[in-house]
């Protein structure tokens, strides 16, 4: 039988003996009396942390469980931070919430501790994507905002976002002066949990309609749209926040036949009709490419239950719907967009767009043939706004994203938006077919004239304290024994962000890293693939990402180039034993 670590076991005790609620305690002692010690070393190995995503757990009772506690010293924590940042000011911020079981409660709680601290709070009284949330916080003039999701993680998990200012999750150095506060936090008696009603308002219908009047305007191609009104678009929130703003915002750019799948509109935090609420999952489009077959449309859009991230699907020259990665669908996106501003004549050289890292270089390439600006950020979307405030008023955003089914039009928010990009998306669709295209057959005249690049995503998901441990020796080996080929290309360079050192291993010659420190390796071979691992900050895993590139002669030889790439990715996930 497992032995229970003594330091659990006086954590769980602290926790029994605290001033906590009675049914936490009565949890907390059956995990005790059941002995189920596994469980309970979960709950209590550690204090849930801020990682790229903010605080991110299952719900349950403990130290690293998403509970009232964990949420309060969360918001105490921050409302520490701010009266600290911000002396003798009057304080604002904004709290929304999404469809997930306790999401509505957590925001009250958060909403409460806030007004305890005589900070005043905007209060959305109903679901809200994350990115109205992030646009809320810089129209009130708030100093900080906080959003209760786990975006697409399954049911069991909830979460806490931390915005700045700006409208952006914090960064160095002020998520860590945030943890900081968090962390010093030694008792739930230092939590103020008592309401203060008058520094609690509640909002909501109006910041909708400035915030998709706003989106509106961002439009480029209003005329192709109209000519293409009767464009068949099937959306589904998956039982999300997506319901509220996106078929508005689809309606207001002008398409009229947006079909809903009924099954998944109910915001619902058990997503009855999925196994995750992941648009990145072909599982969860499952009902909505059922409706597209069913109706013929021209176009699938789905969005995770915070709304910040859509996966999209569309016809193949067969006519047979497939799912496009968030690779492919950022590339065309800002493709779309730098061909429009273009032929607008709105390029002035001012304009930039951003990417993450692990996120295809297919985007470089079509940003260096318009002569716009490109930038590299760290995983995380909190990087890109980031540097979007840095630019504010001095060069403009066009637009932005990463692999991971996260972008951003424009610069009203500070954090990805499923909402500008589904009304964006379906623009580009609108455009292309408006040219007698497709989005599909727009992809591939795209990689006949930039390259055919192609990405692939391996996680490994290792839970819990030895998975956590597993993840760290995986890395470790990665650093110090890194593969010498891959896919049958000599490895050339390594980038360690950890050490924030790039490495040529032909020369042994070494040079700085121009970002912050953050626990990514990457390996590029001499054929121009890119391996980079990370471990998740939000999740329990270590994600793999590959990408492979090679000449697409004519749109003819797609089929056989798009074997011969997978044939590489898969002998590259060989060679590092994945």
């Amino acid at each position: 039988m497992q032995e229970l670590d003594p330091t659990i076991l006086q954590k769980a005790n602290s926790w029994l003996q605290g001033n906590y609620d009675a049914d936490v305690k009565q949890e907390i002692q059956k995990l005790i009396d059941d002995k189920a010690y596994t469980e309970l070393t979960d709950s209590f190995y550690r204090d849930l942390e801020f990682g790229t995503g903010g605080l991110r757990g299952i719900m349950g009772p403990g130290s690293n469980r998403i509970n009232k506690y964990t949420i309060g010293a969360a918001t105490q924590g921050l409302a520490n931070y701010l009266k600290k940042t911000y002396p003798g000011e009057k304080i604002k911020v904004a709290i929304a919430h999404d469809s997930r079981n306790n999401a509505d409660f957590f925001s009250t709680i958060t909403a409460e501790v806030f007004s305890a601290n005589d900070i005043y709070v905007y209060f959305f009284k109903a679901l809200r994507p994350t990115p109205e949330l992030s646009f809320a916080v810089r129209h009130l003039g708030c100093k900080s905002g906080v959003m209760l999701t786990a975006s697409h993680n399954p049911k069991e998990y909830n979460g806490y976002k931390a915005y700045g200012a700006d409208g952006g999750q914090f960064v160095s150095p002020h998520d860590k002066a945030v943890m900081d506060e968090v962390a010093a936090i030694s008792s739930i008696d230092d939590i103020k949990f008592n309401r203060v009603d008058a520094n609690i308002e509640e909002i909501g219908e109006d910041i909708d309609e400035l915030y998709l009047s706003k989106i509106t305007e961002l439009s480029v191609s209003p005329d192709a749209i109209a000519r293409q009104k009767d464009l068949k678009i099937v959306y589904s929130p998956i039982h999300g926040t997506g319901i509220t703003l996106v078929p508005q915002a689809l309606k207001r750019f002008g398409f009229e036949n947006v079909i809903l799948v009924d099954e998944q509109i109910t915001p619902d935090g058990n997503f009855p009709t999925v196994v995750y609420p992941n648009p990145e999952e072909k599982e969860a489009l499952t009902l909505a490419l059922k409706k597209a077959k069913e109706t013929d449309a021209d176009l699938v859009l789905a969005t995770d239950p915070d709304a910040d991230r859509v996966g999209i699907a569309v016809k193949n020259t067969d006519g047979e719907f497939i799912l496009l990665n968030g690779n492919q669908t950022g590339a065309m996106l800002i493709n779309y967009l730098l061909t429009a501003w273009e032929e607008k004549g709105k390029l002035t050289g001012k304009e930039y767009i951003v990417k993450t890292i692990v996120t295809t270089n297919l985007i470089e390439r079509i940003a260096e043939a318009k002569n716009v600006t490109y930038y590299n950020t760290l995983t995380g979307f909190k990087y890109i706004g980031e540097l979007m405030t840095h630019f504010e008023g001095k060069q403009t955003f066009i637009g932005g994203g990463e692999e991971s089914y996260g972008y951003l039009i424009g610069e009203l928010v500070r954090d990805k938006d499923a909402v500008v990009s589904s009304a964006f998306i379906a623009e580009m669709t609108a455009y292309y077919k408006d040219k007698g295209s497709s989005l599909f057959e727009a992809l591939i005249d795209t990689y006949v004239q930039y390259g055919f690049y192609k990405e692939k995503l391996i996680s490994l998901t290792k839970k819990g304290k030895t998975g956590a441990e597993e993840i760290k020796e995986m890395m470790e080996k990665f650093r110090t024994n890194p593969p010498a080929t891959l896919g049958g290309s000599k490895v050339s360079t390594l980038k360690d962000y950890e050490k924030r050192i790039e490495t040529d291993l032909a020369t042994n010659t070494s040079k700085p890293i121009e970002l912050p420190v953050s626990d990514v390796l990457q390996f590029i071979t001499e054929d121009g693939s890119i391996i980079s691992a990370r471990p998740s900050g939000t999740e329990p895993k270590i994600k793999f990402y590959c990408s492979v590139n090679g000449k697409l002669e004519s749109k003819e030889t797609y089929s056989e180039t798009d074997k011969n790439l997978d044939a590489k990715i898969a002998s590259i996930m060989q060679d590092l034993g994945v």
